[in-house]
Protein backbone atom coordinates (compact mmCIF):
# COMPACT_ATOMS: atom_id res chain seq x y z
CA UNK A 1 0.00 0.00 0.00
CA UNK A 2 2.77 2.45 0.90
CA UNK A 3 4.51 1.68 -2.36
CA UNK A 4 1.46 2.59 -4.42
CA UNK A 5 1.00 5.86 -2.51
CA UNK A 6 4.58 6.95 -3.09
CA UNK A 7 4.79 5.98 -6.74
CA UNK A 8 1.78 6.94 -8.90
CA UNK A 9 2.62 4.38 -11.57
CA UNK A 10 1.58 1.61 -9.18
CA UNK A 11 -1.99 2.90 -8.71
CA UNK A 12 -4.77 0.36 -9.06
CA UNK A 13 -6.21 -0.10 -12.54
CA UNK A 14 -9.86 1.09 -12.61
CA UNK A 15 -12.53 -1.21 -14.01
CA UNK A 16 -15.44 1.23 -13.89
CA UNK A 17 -16.09 4.97 -14.11
CA UNK A 18 -18.40 7.36 -12.34
CA UNK A 19 -20.82 9.54 -14.32
CA UNK A 20 -18.55 12.55 -13.80
CA UNK A 21 -15.46 10.67 -14.99
CA UNK A 22 -17.35 9.32 -18.01
CA UNK A 23 -18.53 12.81 -18.95
CA UNK A 24 -14.99 14.18 -18.66
CA UNK A 25 -12.86 11.52 -20.33
CA UNK A 26 -15.18 9.43 -22.52
CA UNK A 27 -18.39 11.16 -23.64
CA UNK A 28 -16.81 13.99 -25.70
CA UNK A 29 -15.11 11.41 -27.95
CA UNK A 30 -18.02 9.00 -28.55
CA UNK A 31 -19.95 9.38 -31.79
CA UNK A 32 -23.68 10.01 -31.47
CA UNK A 33 -26.29 8.97 -34.00
CA UNK A 34 -27.64 11.81 -36.15
CA UNK A 35 -30.76 9.95 -37.24
CA UNK A 36 -33.43 7.91 -35.57
CA UNK A 37 -34.67 7.94 -31.98
CA UNK A 38 -32.34 8.56 -29.07
CA UNK A 39 -31.26 5.69 -26.86
CA UNK A 40 -33.68 4.86 -24.06
CA UNK A 41 -30.85 4.71 -21.52
CA UNK A 42 -27.89 7.10 -21.13
CA UNK A 43 -24.65 6.36 -23.00
CA UNK A 44 -22.99 6.10 -19.61
CA UNK A 45 -24.93 2.92 -18.85
CA UNK A 46 -24.14 1.41 -22.25
CA UNK A 47 -20.45 2.16 -21.80
CA UNK A 48 -20.54 0.72 -18.27
CA UNK A 49 -21.99 -2.54 -19.62
CA UNK A 50 -19.11 -2.70 -22.13
CA UNK A 51 -16.58 -2.10 -19.32
CA UNK A 52 -18.19 -4.89 -17.28
CA UNK A 53 -17.83 -7.27 -20.24
CA UNK A 54 -14.20 -6.19 -20.74
CA UNK A 55 -13.34 -6.78 -17.09
CA UNK A 56 -15.14 -10.07 -16.50
CA UNK A 57 -14.64 -11.66 -19.92
CA UNK A 58 -18.29 -12.77 -20.12
CA UNK A 59 -20.11 -13.24 -23.40
CA UNK A 60 -22.41 -10.54 -24.74
CA UNK A 61 -25.61 -12.40 -23.92
CA UNK A 62 -24.47 -12.84 -20.30
CA UNK A 63 -24.24 -9.12 -19.49
CA UNK A 64 -26.23 -8.52 -16.26
CA UNK A 65 -28.67 -5.96 -17.65
CA UNK A 66 -30.90 -4.16 -15.17
CA UNK A 67 -34.65 -4.82 -15.37
CA UNK A 68 -37.22 -2.05 -15.21
CA UNK A 69 -40.33 -1.81 -13.03
CA UNK A 70 -42.30 -3.90 -15.53
CA UNK A 71 -39.72 -6.71 -15.35
CA UNK A 72 -38.32 -6.22 -18.86
CA UNK A 73 -34.66 -5.52 -19.63
CA UNK A 74 -33.82 -1.84 -19.94
CA UNK A 75 -31.83 -2.65 -23.13
CA UNK A 76 -31.13 -5.80 -25.14
CA UNK A 77 -27.54 -7.02 -25.28
CA UNK A 78 -27.54 -6.80 -29.09
CA UNK A 79 -28.14 -3.04 -28.82
CA UNK A 80 -25.08 -2.77 -26.55
CA UNK A 81 -23.02 -4.69 -29.11
CA UNK A 82 -24.23 -2.44 -31.93
CA UNK A 83 -23.02 0.63 -30.05
CA UNK A 84 -19.69 -1.05 -29.37
CA UNK A 85 -19.32 -2.13 -33.00
CA UNK A 86 -20.12 1.38 -34.24
CA UNK A 87 -17.62 3.02 -31.85
CA UNK A 88 -14.95 0.46 -32.80
CA UNK A 89 -15.34 1.10 -36.51
CA UNK A 90 -15.76 4.90 -36.52
CA UNK A 91 -12.61 5.54 -34.46
CA UNK A 92 -14.28 6.58 -31.20
CA UNK A 93 -12.13 4.23 -29.11
CA UNK A 94 -9.02 5.56 -30.86
CA UNK A 95 -9.99 9.10 -29.88
CA UNK A 96 -10.65 8.03 -26.29
CA UNK A 97 -7.21 6.44 -26.07
CA UNK A 98 -5.46 9.42 -27.66
CA UNK A 99 -7.21 11.72 -25.20
CA UNK A 100 -5.90 9.65 -22.27
CA UNK A 101 -2.34 10.16 -23.55
CA UNK A 102 -3.07 13.87 -24.04
CA UNK A 103 -4.30 14.15 -20.44
CA UNK A 104 -1.11 12.52 -19.21
CA UNK A 105 0.92 15.05 -21.19
CA UNK A 106 -1.10 17.98 -19.84
CA UNK A 107 -0.53 16.82 -16.26
CA UNK A 108 3.17 16.22 -17.04
CA UNK A 109 2.92 12.55 -16.10
CA UNK A 110 4.74 11.24 -19.18
CA UNK A 111 8.41 10.28 -18.99
CA UNK A 112 9.55 9.94 -22.59
CA UNK A 113 13.27 9.93 -21.85
CA UNK A 114 13.22 6.15 -22.36
CA UNK A 115 10.54 4.28 -24.31
CA UNK A 116 10.17 0.51 -24.24
CA UNK A 117 8.50 -1.50 -26.99
CA UNK A 118 7.46 -5.12 -27.24
CA UNK A 119 4.86 -7.40 -28.76
CA UNK A 120 2.26 -9.66 -27.21
CA UNK A 121 0.23 -12.49 -28.79
CA UNK A 122 -3.25 -13.72 -27.85
CA UNK A 123 -5.02 -16.83 -29.07
CA UNK A 124 -8.31 -16.68 -30.96
CA UNK A 125 -10.70 -19.47 -29.96
CA UNK A 126 -13.55 -18.57 -32.32
CA UNK A 127 -11.59 -17.85 -35.48
CA UNK A 128 -11.89 -14.62 -37.43
CA UNK A 129 -9.82 -12.37 -39.67
CA UNK A 130 -6.18 -11.29 -39.38
CA UNK A 131 -5.05 -14.52 -37.69
CA UNK A 132 -1.97 -16.69 -38.05
CA UNK A 133 -0.43 -19.71 -36.35
CA UNK A 134 2.37 -18.81 -33.93
CA UNK A 135 4.97 -21.56 -33.90
CA UNK A 136 6.50 -20.09 -30.76
CA UNK A 137 3.24 -19.91 -28.80
CA UNK A 138 1.70 -22.99 -30.48
CA UNK A 139 -1.70 -21.46 -31.18
CA UNK A 140 -3.50 -19.45 -33.82
CA UNK A 141 -3.91 -15.84 -32.84
CA UNK A 142 -3.08 -12.20 -33.26
CA UNK A 143 -0.28 -9.99 -31.97
CA UNK A 144 0.12 -6.32 -31.17
CA UNK A 145 3.21 -4.15 -30.74
CA UNK A 146 2.93 -1.57 -27.94
CA UNK A 147 5.23 1.26 -26.83
CA UNK A 148 5.32 2.30 -23.16
CA UNK A 149 7.03 5.13 -21.28
CA UNK A 150 8.99 4.83 -18.03
CA UNK A 151 5.87 5.46 -15.93
CA UNK A 152 4.09 2.46 -17.48
CA UNK A 153 1.79 4.63 -19.58
CA UNK A 154 0.92 3.10 -22.94
CA UNK A 155 1.77 5.59 -25.66
CA UNK A 156 1.24 3.83 -28.99
CA UNK A 157 -0.51 0.44 -29.25
CA UNK A 158 -1.30 0.85 -32.91
CA UNK A 159 0.06 -2.18 -34.77
CA UNK A 160 -1.87 -5.43 -35.00
CA UNK A 161 -0.89 -8.43 -37.14
CA UNK A 162 -1.47 -12.18 -37.44
CA UNK A 163 0.30 -14.30 -34.85
CA UNK A 164 2.71 -15.82 -37.40
CA UNK A 165 4.23 -12.43 -38.28
CA UNK A 166 7.69 -11.61 -36.93
CA UNK A 167 7.79 -8.52 -34.77
CA UNK A 168 10.72 -6.80 -36.47
CA UNK A 169 8.87 -5.87 -39.71
CA UNK A 170 5.95 -4.61 -37.61
CA UNK A 171 8.04 -2.00 -35.81
CA UNK A 172 8.10 0.66 -38.59
CA UNK A 173 4.30 1.03 -38.55
CA UNK A 174 4.22 1.10 -34.74
CA UNK A 175 7.00 3.69 -34.79
CA UNK A 176 5.02 5.86 -37.20
CA UNK A 177 2.13 5.74 -34.75
CA UNK A 178 4.48 6.87 -31.99
CA UNK A 179 5.61 9.84 -34.08
CA UNK A 180 1.97 10.65 -34.80
CA UNK A 181 1.23 10.73 -31.07
CA UNK A 182 4.28 12.99 -30.56
CA UNK A 183 2.98 15.40 -33.20
CA UNK A 184 -0.44 15.42 -31.54
CA UNK A 185 1.16 16.22 -28.17
CA UNK A 186 3.47 18.78 -29.83
CA UNK A 187 6.52 17.26 -28.17
CA UNK A 188 9.94 16.34 -29.52
CA UNK A 189 11.39 12.84 -29.44
CA UNK A 190 14.95 14.08 -29.96
CA UNK A 191 17.51 12.30 -27.76
CA UNK A 192 14.85 9.91 -26.41
CA UNK A 193 16.01 6.31 -26.05
CA UNK A 194 14.05 3.56 -27.80
CA UNK A 195 14.68 0.27 -25.98
CA UNK A 196 13.77 -3.01 -27.70
CA UNK A 197 14.68 -6.67 -27.37
CA UNK A 198 16.73 -8.68 -29.86
CA UNK A 199 13.67 -9.53 -32.00
CA UNK A 200 13.79 -5.95 -33.35
CA UNK A 201 17.51 -5.96 -34.12
CA UNK A 202 17.80 -4.90 -37.75
CA UNK A 203 19.54 -2.20 -39.76
CA UNK A 204 16.21 -0.78 -40.93
CA UNK A 205 14.80 -0.40 -37.41
CA UNK A 206 17.97 1.18 -36.09
CA UNK A 207 18.03 3.63 -39.00
CA UNK A 208 14.41 4.61 -38.41
CA UNK A 209 15.17 5.41 -34.79
CA UNK A 210 18.34 7.37 -35.66
CA UNK A 211 16.55 9.37 -38.38
CA UNK A 212 13.92 10.43 -35.83
CA UNK A 213 16.66 11.90 -33.62
CA UNK A 214 16.31 9.11 -31.07
CA UNK A 215 18.85 6.65 -29.72
CA UNK A 216 18.28 2.91 -30.19
CA UNK A 217 19.00 0.60 -27.29
CA UNK A 218 18.42 -2.77 -28.94
CA UNK A 219 19.89 -5.99 -27.69
CA UNK A 220 21.95 -7.49 -30.49
CA UNK A 221 20.66 -10.72 -32.00
CA UNK A 222 23.55 -13.19 -32.53
CA UNK A 223 21.58 -15.11 -35.19
CA UNK A 224 23.61 -18.30 -34.62
CA UNK A 225 26.94 -16.55 -35.24
CA UNK A 226 29.95 -18.31 -33.78
CA UNK A 227 31.93 -15.07 -33.55
CA UNK A 228 31.32 -11.37 -33.08
CA UNK A 229 29.59 -9.40 -35.80
CA UNK A 230 31.93 -7.36 -37.97
CA UNK A 231 31.94 -3.58 -37.77
CA UNK A 232 31.57 -1.07 -34.99
CA UNK A 233 29.99 -2.33 -31.80
CA UNK A 234 26.36 -1.27 -31.34
CA UNK A 235 25.41 1.03 -28.48
CA UNK A 236 23.62 -0.97 -25.81
CA UNK A 237 22.99 -0.31 -22.10
CA UNK A 238 22.00 -3.41 -20.15
CA UNK A 239 20.54 -1.40 -17.25
CA UNK A 240 18.16 0.45 -19.58
CA UNK A 241 17.19 -2.82 -21.22
CA UNK A 242 16.35 -4.37 -17.83
CA UNK A 243 13.82 -1.59 -17.21
CA UNK A 244 11.49 -3.30 -19.68
CA UNK A 245 10.47 -5.77 -16.96
CA UNK A 246 9.19 -2.84 -14.88
CA UNK A 247 7.56 -1.05 -17.81
CA UNK A 248 6.28 -2.81 -20.91
CA UNK A 249 6.09 -6.26 -19.30
CA UNK A 250 4.25 -4.74 -16.33
CA UNK A 251 1.81 -3.06 -18.73
CA UNK A 252 1.09 -6.41 -20.39
CA UNK A 253 0.53 -7.95 -16.94
CA UNK A 254 -1.92 -5.17 -16.09
CA UNK A 255 -3.66 -5.83 -19.38
CA UNK A 256 -4.45 -9.35 -18.19
CA UNK A 257 -6.67 -7.84 -15.49
CA UNK A 258 -9.26 -7.43 -18.23
CA UNK A 259 -10.31 -11.02 -18.87
CA UNK A 260 -11.79 -10.24 -22.28
CA UNK A 261 -8.25 -9.53 -23.52
CA UNK A 262 -6.77 -12.89 -22.45
CA UNK A 263 -8.39 -14.65 -25.42
CA UNK A 264 -9.75 -13.07 -28.58
CA UNK A 265 -13.46 -13.89 -28.95
CA UNK A 266 -14.30 -11.11 -31.41
CA UNK A 267 -14.55 -12.34 -35.00
CA UNK A 268 -13.35 -9.02 -36.41
CA UNK A 269 -9.85 -7.92 -35.45
CA UNK A 270 -10.93 -4.27 -35.31
CA UNK A 271 -13.38 -5.13 -32.52
CA UNK A 272 -10.71 -6.94 -30.53
CA UNK A 273 -8.37 -4.01 -31.08
CA UNK A 274 -11.08 -1.71 -29.74
CA UNK A 275 -11.21 -3.85 -26.60
CA UNK A 276 -7.44 -3.49 -26.36
CA UNK A 277 -7.65 0.28 -26.72
CA UNK A 278 -10.30 0.44 -24.02
CA UNK A 279 -8.15 -1.63 -21.65
CA UNK A 280 -5.09 0.53 -22.38
CA UNK A 281 -7.17 3.66 -21.83
CA UNK A 282 -8.19 2.44 -18.37
CA UNK A 283 -4.53 1.77 -17.56
CA UNK A 284 -3.67 5.34 -18.54
CA UNK A 285 -6.64 6.78 -16.64
CA UNK A 286 -5.54 5.21 -13.35
CA UNK A 287 -3.95 8.57 -12.49
CA UNK A 288 -7.22 10.48 -12.80
CA UNK A 289 -10.04 8.20 -11.62
CA UNK A 290 -10.76 6.55 -8.29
Amino acid sequence: MLKSLKNPKFKAIPTSLTVEEFNEFILPHLSKGKRGPKTKIPLYKIFSYILALLYTGMQWHMIPIVRGNNGSLEIHYTRIFRHFDKWANDGSFNKIFENSVLELARKKMLDLSILHGDGTTHSAKKGGDNLGYSGHKHFKGEKIVAIVDRNVNIIAPFKIAPGNKHESPLFPDAFESLKGIARMLKISLNNCIMSLDSAYDSFKNRKLIFNAGMKPNIKENPRNRKGLKRGRKRIFDQKIYEERFQTVERAFAWEDKFKRLLVRFEFKSINHFAMKLLGYTMINLRHFVT
